[in-house]
């Protein structure tokens, strides 16, 4: 599913109109990513927790040549599952 998807979906089963609910989930959208970059972290109850993690440095290889190559520490979104996202999956 992708967003247009989800659109069209939440659309349906609330009778708003498709140009509302973009807005709303750009809005979502927009704010989790703005709480992450500030390294905040957003969590929905039921559903699940966003945060930022960091990845430590690290020494990998170039695949062409072979040559050690230096990976620097990173900052990355991660998503854990909360308790209802998983018991509706299984």
């Amino acid at each position: 599913m992708n967003k247009t998807d989800l659109v069209n979906n939440i659309s349906e089963k609330s009778g708003l109109a498709k140009k509302d609910v973009e807005a709303v989930l750009n809005g979502v959208l927009s704010e989790i990513t703005e709480a992450l970059s500030k390294g905040d972290k957003v969590q929905l109850i039921g559903f699940g927790t966003f945060e930022t993690r960091k990845r430590s440095g690290r020494t990998g290889r170039n695949p062409q040549s072979g040559t050690p190559i230096e990976i620097p520490e990173s900052t990355v979104p991660a998503f854990k599952a909360g308790n209802k996202l998983k018991e509706a999956v299984n």
